[in-house]
């Protein structure tokens, strides 16, 4: 059982598109959250990374700063407090130029989901071409970044090869483990990265799966992962196409080998799964729901994640419609949570930053 005790946004930018966040609860009490802001669309040149701070549990947050500003669109945004006190934030990055024609196409056809406008489109292509191509290749890519000081400063990009919603986990023995999609040998897939300095470099370890391989059924992405059991890892995975929801897949040997995918019962579709390790030692899985009933779910396991209490799932929040989700969870104290997502707060408004504080009995 549940208690919620409450729901709203925490982060509205009038006017403005801001999304993809996640949370994390300092070793000194502090919620951070990161997040993509100060868009236009769920789909624009111009996002940059934003973040936002409660000293009180979330009740009150202050005013979004910006803290990642490429001259690309920096989208979903991880966040990681590291055993030693210093935060890894990351992103990956994209270039709006070459999906133009499909957003124009989308406006020709009437599509229902086409949420811009055709002068947007014009205005987005005419901010593109002022961005030379050695800059996009340059910028284009999956980063994370470092900072010692409580996320108020901030060291260079890294290359960290892989690009998941919520970034990376730390194991126990201090290393670094992030399984994210990718390039790899000229085909999609989802790979396992590790960083034995702290996020200052980033190598590939092991594939998880190639994404082509299950394409006739769904589309695996947006993965997420925790440690499990010694020095088990677990990995959960977004599918599209499928209304079988999350899968799941576990390595034994630190991401260098996998088992193959399996559905989980967890019916997140279309929404990536946030993974977290209570207090009481069970693990926690929120996720968002793009199938009617919409909004934002959240599913407990007793044994390391093997199986999920599906039926006994969590309703933490209703959505008015299908652009939603990313929810990720801090425990700020035993049993007691708050989720941060977004969604519309109401129709007619764009998208912004919303918390659910809950608990568990």
């Amino acid at each position: 059982m549940a208690k919620i005790h409450w729901s709203r946004p925490i982060c509205k930018e009038p006017g403005n598109y801001v999304a993809w966040p996640t949370i994390v609860r300092t070793a000194d009490g502090e919620l951070l959250v990161v997040f993509s802001g100060d868009r236009d669309e769920h789909v624009c040149p111009y996002g940059k990374t934003e973040l936002i701070r409660s000293s009180d549990a979330g009740e009150t947050w202050t005013a979004p700063v910006v803290i990642n500003n490429s001259p690309l669109d920096d989208r979903d945004a991880g966040l990681l407090q590291l055993s030693n006190g210093e935060l890894v934030m990351s992103t990956f990055t994209v270039t709006t130029i070459d999906q133009l024609d499909y957003y124009r196409e989308m406006l020709a056809q009437g599509i229902s989901g086409a949420r811009w406008t055709a002068e947007q489109v014009d205005s987005w292509e005419r901010h593109c071409g002022k961005v030379m191509p050695e800059t996009r290749e340059r910028w284009t890519g999956a980063w994370t970044r470092r900072s010692t000081d409580g996320g108020h400063s901030w060291e260079p990009h890294v290359d960290s090869i892989v690009s998941a919603p919520h970034g990376p986990a730390q194991a126990a023995d201090g290393s670094l483990v992030y399984v994210g999609t990718a390039v790899h040998e000229g085909r999609q897939a989802v790979l396992c990265a590790e960083s034995q300095d702290d996020a200052r470099s980033w190598q590939v370890v092991g594939t998880v799966a190639y994404i082509d391989d299950y394409r006739d059924r769904y589309t695996l992405s947006e993965p997420h992962v925790i440690e499990v059991e010694g020095d088990g890892l677990l990995c959960l995975m977004r599918t599209d196409g499928s209304e079988l929801g999350l899968f799941g897949c576990r390595s034994a040997d630190r991401g260098r080998t996998w088992s193959a995918p399996e559905a989980t019962g967890m019916v997140a579709f279309d929404n990536p799964p946030y993974v977290l390790r209570l207090a009481d030692g069970r693990l926690l899985c929120t996720y968002g729901r793009r199938l009617a009933p919409f909004g934002e779910r959240a599913c407990i396991s007793e044994d390391e994640g093997r199986t999920w209490l599906v039926d006994d799932e969590i309703v933490l929040c209703d959505s008015v419609d299908t652009d939603m989700g990313y929810p990720a969870t801090a425990e700020i104290s035993p049993g007691e949570l708050l989720s941060v997502y977004y969604q519309r707060h109401q129709p007619g408004e764009k998208v912004s930053i919303n918390a659910t504080r809950w608990s568990l009995s």
